[in-house]
């Protein structure tokens, strides 16, 4: 799916920024840019869009406000410099709240929470009984690589960077930490059983109290994180 974004924000710098991120992105695609909210009325009323970079403070209307004048908006990812708006963003139901400046990595989680948010309502979940398709991107050597969940095996810890095991392909090498990552992966796919392994509960084909085994690969369970035992056993239940 392509994501057809609008940026609005009175800021064009700002508005630079964003453009540059998304270009990283092939999913996402650039369909308008808006200096206020009443610009962005008026781009909606001609032209529907899946995504809305949004700005909070704007001259006349803020973000928020403009958010509540729309009766069935978008998905909306906040990008502010003021932190005080977060509860508002949120109960808007938006995707993400963007502190400026906006790094790269930041933006790029709140990209990869689109693949979590397609159901609106609770009651529109599915039963989980299989893994939910879905991709993520990580920056490696100079360029956004995509990789589906389903293809990885399991993630290691190394300094500065992560090592990315992949069914079928060479290691991924990203420069990033373990903590960011487990942030950024479903919980209901990937468990952190180390401080230095993330593993993909799908790929694990046995386990004891100490490790567990991917394609005959033992990878230690750290003495914090035992209780994951327990987590372990019940999602396999779902994945098999």
């Amino acid at each position: 799916m392509t994501w057809k974004c609008l940026l609005v924000d009175d800021e064009p710098l700002a508005i630079e920024v964003l453009e540059k991120h998304i270009e990283a992105v092939d999913q996402l695609q650039v369909v308008g840019t808006c200096r206020n909210a009443f610009q962005a009325m008026e781009f909606l009323q001609k032209k529907p869009v899946d995504l809305i970079f949004l700005d909070i403070h704007m001259p006349k209307l803020t973000g928020t406000s403009f958010v509540r004048t729309l009766q069935h908006p978008p998905k909306i990812i906040f990008t502010t410099a003021y932190k005080e708006h977060a509860i508002d963003a949120f109960e808007l139901d938006a995707v993400d709240y963007l502190l400026k400046p906006i790094s790269l990595e930041r933006f790029l989680r709140a990209v990869n929470k689109l693949t979590q948010t397609t159901f609106t309502h609770p009651e529109e979940m599915p039963v989980i009984t299989e893994p939910v398709s879905g991709f993520i991107y990580f920056r490696s050597d100079r360029k956004m690589v995509k990789l589906f969940y389903d293809e990885i095996l399991y993630i290691e810890s190394i300094k500065d960077y992560i090592k990315i095991i992949r069914e079928g392909n060479a290691p991924l090498l990203v420069k990033q930490s373990i903590s960011a990552t487990e942030e950024l992966l479903p919980p209901h796919l990937f468990l952190r059983i180390h401080r230095s392994f993330i593993v993909s509960v799908k790929q694990i084909t046995a386990f004891t109290n100490n490790d567990v085994e991917i394609q005959r690969v033992e990878i230690p369970i750290g003495r914090l994180y035992k209780p994951q035992l327990q987590k372990i056993a019940e999602l396999k239940r779902f994945h098999g």
